[in-house]
C-alpha cells in the first residue's frame, strides 16, 4: 500500500487549506504554523503545503509515502538496482515527523522521496547542509534535499 505525495509551496496557508479542504472534501491531518498536510483517501494522495517556501505556486518536491521501513528498504534496493544514486535518511526529523526515507533525483532536477512516518515530532525540521529541511530556495530542490 502506498500513496503519491505532492508537496507544494504556497503564499497563503489559510487560503490554500481552505481551497484543498473543499477540493478534496477533507480536512488537514496536520495543521501547524506555515505547514499543513492532508492524507487524502480518494484519490490516494498525501498533499503537503509549505507557506512561503521557495516560489509560491511551485512544486517543493514529490514522493511516495509507504507504511513501513521495510518498504523504504525495498524501494532503496530497487532504485539502486536500477542505477539511481540513492540518498538514505534514517530516523530523520522533518515536517513535524520522524521518518525513514530514500531520495533520488529525477529528470530536470526533480527530487523524489520514498518515505515512511515513524512518529510525530514536536519540531518542524532538521538542518540539511546550510538549509533548513523543507525550505528550499528554488522551484524544487536545491542541492540539500528538502524533506517531508
Amino acid at each position: 500500500m502506498s500513496r503519491l505525495q505532492l508537496a507544494l509551496n504556497v503564499s497563503n496557508l489559510d487560503e490554500a487549506v481552505d481551497f484543498y479542504s473543499k477540493f478534496f472534501k477533507t480536512a488537514p491531518t496536520k495543521l501547524l504554523p506555515g505547514y499543513a498536510n492532508f492524507a487524502i483517501t480518494e484519490p490516494p494522495l498525501k498533499l503537503v503545503l509549505f507557506e512561503n517556501s521557495g516560489v509560491p505556486g511551485t512544486i517543493n518536491h514529490l514522493g511516495v509515502e509507504v507504511f513501513t521501513t521495510d518498504e523504504v528498504q525495498d524501494a532503496t534496493r530497487y532504485l539502486a538496482e536500477q542505477g539511481f544514486v540513492t540518498d538514505i535518511e534514517e530516523k530523520t526529523t522533518c515536517c513535524f515527523a520522524v521518518q525513514d526515507k530514500v531520495w533520488v533525483d529525477g529528470p530536470d532536477s526533480s527530487r523524489w522521496e520514498v518515505y515512511t512516518v515513524l512518529a510525530d515530532a514536536s519540531d518542524s525540521s532538521s538542518v540539511v547542509g546550510d538549509e533548513t529541511c523543507c525550505e528550499s530556495e528554488s522551484l524544487v530542490m536545491s542541492d540539500a534535499a528538502p524533506c517531508c
